[in-house]
């Protein structure tokens, strides 16, 4: 299908530092990103992150162009005290659930809720968050206390309450890695992680938590060999991983982008590895680190959103319901902290 007119560029665009440099605004104004993506680097304060978010979607004249986080707790937070109150990993969830599976459910919504409730006054709409991989003994630090445990079913229903409790306070959560990165022993920032367990296997564990929330809106890819399925390609720029496994056996429908086409576990070029994990079938690619030049070389081959993936993104962008009385982050992170003590678990 031909993209429609108005489509943004298939790619999502991290930026250097905490301020746009006149370059990077003229690349974005340029490429016309479908949006944005923030680390550690762009956040020193509430009122700098506000202004770069602002800035950012001026550069493309979309006010509702997407920003984004990695905004999970524990390990992976972007936004950290003394300016941002602090968010426990998603393993501590797990750990609550053995010990109380009420108030486990419960903690995690209210998570969910914190974290939105910090990032919703940034004009940030979006956290690349919950991470539904399934933990196994051997699986990689990359993923670590970032899984909710090694039981699908209790993935399942703390990752749901999570995802209620950001929807709940107007920011889109994001379901990864996609069809699941637990049994990976090597971390894909630095090289190939290859799976070697069985199909069955993989139908029955790793992907059960990404089939009971194939509905959620928003899904990353893992860059993961699964050598019974596909041995020759990680997931993100893999046919048939994309469309038999995640679009088919696991039924997301959803906007799907990939995970930094820039780590690595890819081969090639950023060029190269762009227009693979896009003719694979991805909806958009994540660019991450900001260099300039790996940009420029990105917006030089990204075509604008295909109509289908535009459309995936519209049905995306309206779930994201407006929060007319945005909740105080600190008092959601008392009513958290109390609940956790109250169930007797300390924070990993």
């Amino acid at each position: 299908m031909s993209p429609p007119s108005e489509a943004p560029a298939a790619v999502i665009f991290g930026c250097a530092g905490p301020e746009l440099t006149p370059d990077e605004a003229a690349l974005f104004r340029a490429v016309n990103p479908l949006g944005f993506i923030l680390f550690a680097k762009n956040c020193d304060t509430p009122a700098q992150v506000r202004h770069l978010v602002e800035t950012l979607r001026d550069t493309v004249g979309r006010a509702d162009a997407p920003v984004l986080i990695d905004q999970e707790g524990g390990s992976v937070r972007r936004l950290r005290p003394p300016q941002w109150d602090d968010v426990p990993p998603a393993a501590l969830f797990g750990q609550m659930f053995e010990h109380d599976r009420e108030k486990a459910v419960v903690a995690a919504e209210l998570c969910g809720r914190l974290i939105a409730a910090q990032l919703a006054p940034l004009g940030i709409t979006v956290t690349c968050a919950p991470v539904l991989d399934v933990s196994f003994p051997d699986t990689s630090s990359v993923i670590g206390d970032r899984a909710f445990g090694s039981d699908p079913a209790v993935i399942v229903e703390l990752a749901r309450a999570f995802c209620k409790g950001l929807a709940d306070g107007g920011v889109l959560p994001v379901i990864k890695h996609i069809p699941g990165h637990g049994r990976a022993t090597v971390d894909s920032h630095l090289d190939v992680p290859r799976v070697a367990a069985t199909a069955a296997a993989l139908q029955a564990i790793d992907f059960a938590p990404f089939r009971e929330l194939a509905s959620q809106p928003l899904g990353m890819t893992a860059h993961v060999v699964y050598e019974a399925l596909d041995p020759d390609n990680v997931a993100t720029v893999s046919a048939t991983m994309i469309g038999d496994i995640i679009r088919g056996e696991i039924g997301f429908d959803g906007f799907l982008m990939t995970d930094d086409i820039g780590m690595g576990a890819l081969k090639g070029d950023i060029a190269t590895r762009s227009a693979a994990a896009l003719g694979a079938g991805c909806d958009a690619i994540l660019h991450c680190s900001g260099d300039f030049d790996e940009m420029q070389g990105v917006g030089a081959v990204v075509p604008p959103l295909t109509e289908e993936a535009h459309e995936r993104w519209r049905a995306a962008a309206a779930q994201l319901s407006p929060v007319s009385d945005v909740a105080d982050a600190a008092e959601l992170a008392a009513q958290l902290s109390a609940l956790i003590d109250h169930v007797g678990i300390d924070v990993l």
